[in-house]
């Protein structure tokens, strides 16, 4: 599944693309994955609108729409999460569609942006996000950890506040939208400064592609072959030679250096 650093990957791509372009028409919009509205609606709203900006939310993308020239406002944004298997990509309207694509919209320049998702796991929304939010279309996230507000002082007061092992507490969108110790037994500075360390690492390295992640030009990221733990349980740890564990922690799984990762 794409996290934040894929999904920030896609967005600083669709924004160099489609920032600036408006949308002439939706030649193809028919899917369970729009969640707000109905394809049919949404094909009939979409064109004429401009992308004004193009901004990340923890792990949705947001497409902030314009019309009539108008400013750029936060009342209307085409709304993406890319699921397990989500892939967006801008290219020449003529290219073939490749299976499981959902939306088409055709832009001002002659080429269409396109979503595909072959497990339907993501969601696509049109609509003013507040809106979405308050009838839980879209979540409400905490802190942004590439943001401002993501400081040792929010992270602390949310570790303290919790008997959650580590991994359990960060995966919890609520708290920071985007590890064997309990929460509460962890410096928080420790935790803040590399939180934003390896997401900035692993964005520079274009995401990881374990499985079907491809960035806007169907290209796999980079930060896999960074990994030390992913997938090597049984394995020894490069650090210190000890066998990595494997175990499950919130519902995904967890591999660890029983000695590095006391």
């Amino acid at each position: 599944m794409p996290e934040l650093p894929e999904v920030e990957t896609v967005v600083r791509d669709l924004r160099a693309e489609v920032e600036g372009r408006s949308v002439v028409a939706v030649p193809h919009a028919a899917s369970s994955v729009f969640r707000y509205p109905s394809p049919e609606a949404l094909a009939a709203a979409l064109p004429g609108a401009s992308f004004a900006a193009v901004r990340r939310s923890g792990k949705y993308i947001h497409c902030v729409l314009a019309r009539d020239g108008a400013a750029e406002v936060e009342s209307e944004a085409l709304i993406v999460h890319l699921g397990m298997t989500g892939h967006l990509e801008v290219c020449d309207a003529a290219a073939p569609e490749r299976p499981h694509t959902h939306l088409r919209a055709l832009l001002d320049d002659g080429r269409e942006l396109r979503f595909a998702d072959a497990r339907r796991f993501g969601r696509v929304m049109l609509g003013d996000p507040d809106a979405l939010r308050a009838a839980r279309l879209i979540p409400a996230l905490g802190v942004e950890p590439l943001g401002e507000e993501f400081t040792v002082q929010r992270l602390d007061a949310l570790l303290r506040r919790t008997t959650r092992t580590v991994k359990a507490a960060l995966l919890d969108q609520r708290g920071v939208a985007g590890l064997r110790r309990q929460a509460l037994t962890l410096a928080a500075g420790v935790v803040a400064g590399s939180v934003v360390e390896v997401l900035r690492i692993a964005i520079r390295n274009r995401g990881s592609t374990i499985d079907d992640y491809r960035d806007l030009w169907d290209a796999k990221g980079n930060h896999q072959e960074e990994l030390r733990v992913y997938g090597r349980g049984g394995l020894p740890c490069l650090a210190c030679g000890t066998v990595l564990r494997r175990t499950v922690v919130a519902g995904r799984a967890t591999t660890y250096c029983p000695v590095c990762q006391r």
